[in-house]
């Protein structure tokens, strides 16, 4: 990784992005389909979420829970490192009123998969729309403390340019974004242990202060999912115990 946070695996996912490099592991153009398909198709079974710690840990995981999802959209900034981009719900919502977090929500009948919960949801929220975000992977679920299965999806923004977020008041009071790495480092990161079913979790918190000096605090189940995510897009592990 170099000094911006790009490595290879941030340059593949750029290059898929922008379509440089198909995600069809049939497809044998060359070394950047090749290199592609072993990192994207290695998304599905490297992801080691909170349903394994469940099962590892004897927890029996909710077979019949509410479902949502959450949209992980990441783009080039400007330095050429990975950014993602966040928003902080509006104070009026009854759960999580003010808190920041990624965009997405419950999913809908209507929803044909966990990647279109998503995609709606960042729709309705910020006003991006699905035909911007080339989608990579769907993580493997988190449970939130509603009890809520909680599905990240990976997806890129190949153009942030063209992307003027719209927050819409009744659910966001704004969007912000934040370089990726910055959940790897030790540097503003803080964190409680909590007892959950008697098992042992660490709760995660990072302070993020924007360039208009507005500050914003990243914790608890955004924290762990943009932890996980930028372990394994950056491959390299966090300065912290996760």
């Amino acid at each position: 990784m170099d000094s911006n946070g790009k490595n290879h695996a941030t340059e593949l996912l750029l290059a898929v992005a922008t379509g440089e490099a198909p995600t069809n592991p049939q497809d044998d153009v060359g070394q950047w389909a090749r290199a592609s398909d072993e990192m994207i198709w290695g998304l599905w079974s490297s992801v080691r979420m909170t349903a394994s710690v469940a099962n590892n840990n004897g927890m029996k995981w909710p077979v019949a829970v509410r479902r949502a999802s959450v949209l992980v959209c990441l783009f080039e900034g400007a330095a050429g490192e990975l950014r993602v981009i966040l928003t902080r719900r509006a104070g009026r919502l009854s759960s999580h009123s003010g808190e920041v977090a990624l965009p997405g929500g419950k999913r809908d009948e209507e929803d044909e998969d966990d990647i279109a919960t998503a995609l709606r949801e960042a729709k309705e929220e910020i006003g991006l729309e699905p035909s911007q975000v080339r989608v990579v992977a769907a993580f493997e679920p988190f449970l939130s403390k509603y009890l809520l299965t909680v599905t990240p999806v990976l997806g890129l923004l190949p153009d942030k340019s063209k992307f003027e977020p719209i927050a819409n008041p009744s659910e966001v009071e704004s969007v912000f974004d934040v370089p990726l790495e910055m959940f790897l480092k030790d540097e503003a990161h803080r964190y409680e242990d909590l007892s959950f079913q008697k098992v042992v979790f660490r709760v995660h918190f990072f302070d993020f202060e924007n360039p208009a000096g507005v500050k914003y605090s990243i914790w608890g189940l955004t924290a762990a999912v943009l932890i996980r995510a930028a372990s394994i897009i950056l491959q390299c592990e966090p300065a912290f115990i996760e």
